[in-house]
């Protein structure tokens, strides 16, 4: 089969306090998350969004320890991953690539190259697919092999999202067991799903299946904890005033406290790894939310990290990829007519519909939100989880 080698994609994080500016400067820099008709005002609206948020959010990422845990986190699990191959008969490495940070997605493509891996999957660490998260990741490896004759000799296939395994929905019903029957009546707990939210029109416009995944995730995760209790599912982080997926976190909170829950078990369920967003923007922000709007036990559930149940499902997940037919870019990226990526790839002049819908998106992410970032300290920045 020759040099296996696994690719885990992830977002990264800034690893100490002065990474902050940097790493927000990388992250905005990416079309997919602004999405702008024209190239040249990516590198300058990234600078100033990074220079302004830069204060804010450090402070954040100081309430958690000065710097986000993710990459320690992503290094034990892709340890964990390669040692249970290895157990089940697999000579692979695996490697890390981080989209906004070190080591970069660039970086562990240099090293699968020096070490001439022969077959290679890439496994993004999101269960869901959205266009933002594992589209983006896929978008610059596409853009890397398309350059490049050595890797294009790579027999490689992508998993684009691996929801719906069993192993997965085991381990998050186990960690959602154990939170809620720590409560004093755990038949009574309300398990709170929070989904990090992607605008209404990633979905509506753009085709995204990240809305539809993560509803189903949540329901077959439901039915493997096969427990009486009720449940929610909400977005968090969302943008001033576009429209995001529905219901908000902070409201869904609000609504059910004054319904007469008292506990929630709240649950990210978007992530696998601790970071800022389950750290400081669920423990802390909602947490405060939930106890002025009267629930008396906010509990979160674990992220998986290391759990012994999901390395062996990732372990699995990886064994089926290599022995199933392999999964194109070109068949993930744009797997159907109303599936388009950003940034749009044909400008139109004139009073087109795609004109009138780019020149409105360009007047709103170019002014209103920057505005509101400046403003309100709300915007993109917090819309990733980041501030």
């Amino acid at each position: 089969m020759g040099r296996i080698g696994v690719l885990l994609l992830n977002l990264g994080g800034p690893d100490k306090l002065e990474d902050v500016r940097p790493f927000l400067y990388n992250l905005f820099s990416d079309p997919e998350i602004i999405r702008l008709p024209f190239s040249w005002l990516q590198s300058p609206l990234a600078w100033m969004i990074s220079s302004l948020r830069a204060k804010k959010s450090k402070a954040n990422y100081q309430q958690i320890g000065g710097g986000s845990p993710l990459r320690r986190i992503t290094e034990e699990q892709a340890s964990a991953l390669e040692d249970k191959l290895r157990q089940q008969g697999h000579d692979a490495t695996v490697y890390i690539g981080m989209r906004y940070w070190h080591p970069f997605t660039e970086e562990a493509i240099a090293q699968i190259k020096r070490d001439r891996i022969e077959k290679l999957v890439v496994l993004p660490l999101y269960p869901q697919f959205s266009i933002s998260t594992s589209g983006s990741s896929f978008r610059l490896l596409e853009q890397l092999w398309d350059k490049d004759p050595a890797l294009q000799a790579i027999d490689y296939t992508l998993v684009p999202s691996w929801y719906e395994r069993s192993g997965y929905l085991r381990a998050m019903a186990d960690l959602i067991a154990d939170e809620i029957d720590r409560a004093p009546d755990p038949d009574g707990v309300h398990v709170f799903f929070s989904a990090h939210g992607v605008p209404v029109s990633y979905v509506e416009e753009a085709g995204d299946p990240y809305q539809r995944e993560i509803e189903d995730c949540t329901t077959l995760i439901m039915q493997t904890l096969n427990r009486p209790n009720e449940y929610t599912l909400a977005y968090q982080s969302r943008v001033g005033p576009v429209e995001w997926l529905k219901p908000y976190t902070e409201d869904a909170i609000e609504d059910l406290a004054a319904q007469g829950i008292k506990t929630l078990a709240v649950v990210p369920i978007s992530f696998v790894s601790e970071h800022i967003e389950t750290l400081q923007e669920i423990d802390m922000e909602y947490r405060e939310i939930a106890e002025e709007a009267g629930i008396e036990h906010f509990q979160r559930v674990a992220a998986l990290n290391t759990h012994p149940v999901f390395i062996e499902d990732l372990a699995n997940l990886v064994t089926d990829a290599i022995d199933s037919p392999a999964i194109q870019f070109s068949e993930v990226i744009r797997p159907e007519k109303n599936m388009k990526m950003y940034p749009q790839e044909n400008w139109e002049w004139g009073m087109t519909t795609s004109a009138e819908v780019w020149n409105g998106r360009l007047a709103m992410l170019g002014l209103i939100a920057l505005l509101v970032e400046i403003l309100v300290g709300r915007g993109p920045l917090h819309a990733l989880g980041i501030m």
